[in-house]
């Protein structure tokens, strides 16, 4: 994981584990890796990792056992609000880019379309 100069790090790592969820590495009610683990491997302080974790846990997304660690949250809703919420930031960005580029709407429809076949 790279870490820019832009955004604090604690919601880094947070963007970090919410991507993991919905890509399915982090899968529901899976454990996910402690604070320590996390802060050694992305060479970070504990306490900015604990930090993305109680923001995490106030966002439901993750749900701690005492005793036992942190976990991916139970509720599958949640995951797809959070995989709905990464869809529109991609398409946002898609659509910037195109926009740029001058696109129409329809020329951009059309490479979408295009796109899926391609890859279908």
């Amino acid at each position: 994981m790279k870490f820019n100069d832009f955004q604090p790090i604690y919601i880094q790592i947070m963007d970090y584990i919410k991507y993991q969820i919905i890509r399915g590495e982090l899968k529901i009610d899976e454990k996910v890796p402690s604070v320590r683990e996390i802060a050694s491997t992305l060479k970070v302080n504990p306490n900015t990792v604990q930090r993305s974790y109680s923001e995490l846990e106030r966002e439901d997304v993750i749900y701690a056992k005492r005793g036992l660690g942190n976990f991916v949250t139970s509720d599958p809703d949640i995951v797809n609000n959070l995989k709905e919420e990464k869809a529109k930031e991609i398409l946002d960005n898609f659509l910037n880019e195109i926009r740029k580029l001058g696109l129409t709407k329809y020329e951009s429809i059309k490479l979408i379309e295009e796109g899926w076949k391609d890859n279908e």
